[in-house]
Order: C-alpha cells, then structure tokens, then sequence
C-alpha cells in the first residue's frame, strides 16, 4: 500500500559561486592566469587594464534572486535598475558535480627526438642484415625509462616470432644485443645493474682502478652491494687506498643510463610562488604575487550598449535579444571580478595564519623550529572550513629567505617528548638527519642506536618509528651507509 507522508530535514549545499570560488582558490599562480585568460577570451564585457569601475563596484551586490533565463523578458529588464544590481545570470549558476580529479589537465610536451627514436637513430650507423635489423630495432623497443631491458631472451624470441614474423635463436638475439651495447649513452640495453656497469667500465680509459673497479663488479658484484669491504680487501689482497680508489670509479658511473639522455621532450615544470615572506627590521612581512591580482574592469562599451538600449524609441526583437545577452556577460564579469578579490583575501589571509603560526621557523630557518600543525589550526584560526585550508596549502608555494617551500610541508602531526611538551614530527625528523649526517661512516648507527641517541636527546620514540622516519627521509639502513 502506498502512503504519502511530508518529512523536514535540513542539509548543507555548496552554491555554484562557492563551487566556482574553492576551483579558484586552489589554482596555483600559473594555472590561475591561464583562468584569467580563459575567461577574457570567452566573455568580451570583462576586461584587463587599470580603467576606473568604480559605478560598478560602489552599487555591487551579492543578490540571492536569480532568474532563470528561459522566462527573461527584454521588455521587464529595467536597465536604471540593473546598472546597480548584481544578479547572476542562469548560465553562471549551473555546475555539474564534477571532482577536482574530473577536471580536465593538459600537460604540454615539448616537440623532439625521443629516447627510443634515439637510440633508433644510431642503429643505421651499424651494418645489419635484415633479420638483425629486425631484431636490433625490437631490442631497443623494449628499452625502459631507464635504459634497461626488462624481459628475459626467450620471451623477446617468442615475442619477435608472433609480433614481428621473425624466427630466431637465442644466441642470435644475445649477439645483436651486444651491438645494441655499443649506442649512446654507455650501458643502455643491459639486463642488470652489473651488466650496465660493466659496460660503462669497459668504455673507460683503462688504468689501475678502472681495471680494479671491473674486477671487483665481475667477480664480487654482491659483495660490494652488501659493502663487505673487509672480504673484499681479503679476496682481492689489496690495501684500503686501493679499494678506495676502485670504488670512486663505480660511484662516477650512472645507474640508470636511460635518464641521462638530454632529449628536449621532457616536461619541464617552472614553479613559481604564489607567496613571499620577508625579514624586515626582526618582523615578517607577507605579499601576496602580484600576478594573483590582475586589474580588471567591466567594459564601459557593453554598459553603453544598455544605456543605448534605454534610450531608443523602438525596441526590435533582435535588440531585445542583444540585452538579454549583455545582461549576462555584465553579471559574469562582475561576479568574475569579485571571486578574484574573495580569492586574493583569502589566499592572504590563510598563509598570513600560517606565517604567524610558524613565526619561529620564518624568523630562524631551523626546521626544529617547526611547531605541530594541522589543517584544523589554522581553519579555527580563521573560521574558515577545514578543505578551503587544504586547497590553498596543498598547491601553492612561498619564496621565504630559506628557499620557496611548498606550503603543505609546513603542516605536520605532533608527539609528546619527554617532558610531556607536543613536538613536531618534521622537528625530530630533522635531528634524526643531524645525528646521521655526524656519524662515523666507517661504523654507521643501526636504527636502534639511533633510537637510543634520540631519547637521550628527549625524544622516546621506538626503533621501528625510527626506521619508518628513516625511509621517509630516503636514508638507507646502516650497513649501506658504511663507507672505507
């Protein structure tokens, strides 16, 4: 049986603008110019330049009465009315649910030569039957980033047999392989680290340590990984000096010969600071990039238009059309041009929190100085909501007198030292690199030592808290730091 029945509730909605705002706010400087570009080209009533809009901005208003284009009518727009009203035209309030992850990001690659095209290239160089030329030119199709080649021979033998028609043995492939050795830059085609480093030594001016070096990869390749530099003195009857030597020209060679190569297709990316934070006279002082505050006006020609509307006598149809039309530009510009300015407060306002927050750290540079910080301080900071904090630190940069950091490194979870006091994470993080960097190399601490110093030093953290600092820091564990 069906039963209608009336139910209350209240829910939170975000309104078009809003939506439209928190798209802006999150936009580093670059991506918000390319914004701004984008809707000068689209809507001609807003313009770019230092013109007065002052009768625009004097009489703006935020109205909450919409009207929906389908029932406009040029003969109820009174234009002395509109020229000091601010309504927002149906088009401007429509929104598909569209997440951030959604919206559509165009990543330009420079024009070039790629790395496999490269290595193609240099392949004409050699003389090649047509099966080896085949074979050669799959070979260096199956190149990685890096410059190695993943796949075991007999899956590329069955590979060249169903893909490229092409019936072959092993060794013959092994022996086209070795050619494949021979292209720029030195080590790319190998199967392995050793095989790779083999390869850039044999390139090398021979000399004691280079022959030494060789030796050591060929013939004790996991025990130099390991660094059991005792075996190796041992297995070889050579003198510290000797291995030292033999082990600066391993570490001069390049791992991963792929990323070596200085093709222009790759992205380059340009960051620029969305903020800039000052010493002056002991105290801090915050600006804002000026580019996130462009000069626009609303264009006097489309105000004209209206006034030229007004004042004629008869009113055509297309006429009324062309009202309608400008009436919905005017409101998007003017809705446009206050979004940048809520936009500009609100970056300013939000890092200036930040700023004072962290005060310590900007006045010293000493990441110890780093206070625990999460979204939420900074949100009851300014009574704003927690994810209106996130987009304007997850993106944007700030050039302070230590380099330009990344705004969202500033935030970070806290734990009790040893006097109960709440410490950052980035703060122990940071005296965990100290205590690292000043050890001895030829006995490196192991993560439980380390977690012994720290707790001297008031910081009762365990070992595997140590360790996961550690990866996080990008520091091998102890017995891969050890050097002679």
């Amino acid at each position: 049986m069906l039963k209608q029945y009336l139910q209350f509730k209240l829910s939170q909605k975000l309104s078009p603008q809003q939506i439209q705002l928190m798209k802006l706010i999150q936009l580093p400087t670059q991506a918000f110019e390319q914004r701004l570009k984008q809707e000068l080209e689209e809507n001609p009533a807003l313009e770019n330049g230092k013109e007065s809009t002052e009768e625009f901005d004097d009489d703006f208003d935020n109205s909450d009465d919409y009207e929906d284009n389908d029932s406009i009518n040029a003969d109820d727009i009174n234009v002395d009315e509109y020229l000091s009203d601010d309504e927002i035209p149906d088009y401007r309030m429509q929104a598909n649910n569209y997440s951030v992850d959604d919206e559509e990001k165009s990543i330009p690659y420079a024009s070039g030569t790629s790395f496999t095209q490269h290595l193609k290239n240099q392949l004409s160089t050699f003389r090649l039957n047509e099966e080896e030329a085949k074979i050669a030119e799959f070979l260096v199709g199956s190149i990685d980033e890096s410059g190695y080649i993943r796949r075991e021979l007999a899956d590329i033998m069955d590979d060249l047999a169903f893909t490229q028609n092409v019936y072959t043995e092993e060794h013959k492939i092994e022996a086209v392989l070795k050619i494949v050795h021979q292209l720029d830059p030195a080590g790319v085609g190998s199967r392995n680290l050793q095989e790779c480093l083999l390869i850039q030594l044999q390139r090398k001016a021979k000399n004691i340590n280079v022959e030494l070096a060789t030796t050591i990869i060929d013939k004790a390749f996991e025990q130099f990984t390991k660094k059991h530099y005792k075996k190796l003195l041992h297995k070889f009857d050579i003198t510290e000096t000797q291995l030292k030597d033999a082990i600066h020209e391993i570490e001069r060679l390049n791992p991963k010969p792929g990323s070596s190569y200085a093709g222009n297709t790759r992205i380059i990316e340009h960051v620029v600071p969305d903020f800039t934070i000052k010493i002056l006279d002991g105290e801090l002082e915050l600006t804002l990039n000026g580019r996130n505050a462009p000069e626009l006006h609303v264009s006097r020609e489309y105000n004209n238009m209206l006034k030229g509307y007004k004042e004629s006598k008869e009113k055509s149809k297309s006429q009324k059309d062309a009202v309608i039309f400008i009436k919905q530009k005017l409101d998007a510009a003017k809705w446009f041009i206050d979004a940048i300015r809520q936009r500009q407060q609100t970056l300013f306002v939000t890092m200036s929190a930040i700023m004072h927050y962290q005060k310590e750290y900007f006045l010293t540079g000493d990441e110890r100085k780093l206070k625990p910080m999460i979204l939420k301080d900074i949100a009851d900071e300014i009574e704003m909501d927690v994810s209106t904090v996130s987009r304007v630190a997850n993106s944007k940069y700030v050039d302070t007198p230590y380099g330009t950091k990344l705004i969202k490194e500033f935030f970070s979870e806290s734990m009790k030292n040893d006097q109960g006091e709440d410490v950052s994470t980035r703060e122990i993080k940071k005296i965990l690199e100290t205590v690292i960097e000043d050890e001895d190399k030829k006995k490196p601490l192991t993560d439980e030592k380390l977690a012994k110093i720290l707790k001297e030093k008031g910081y009762p953290i365990a070992r595997r808290t140590v360790a996961k600092y550690r990866e996080q820091l990008e520091i091998s564990v102890a017995r891969l730091r050890k050097q002679i």
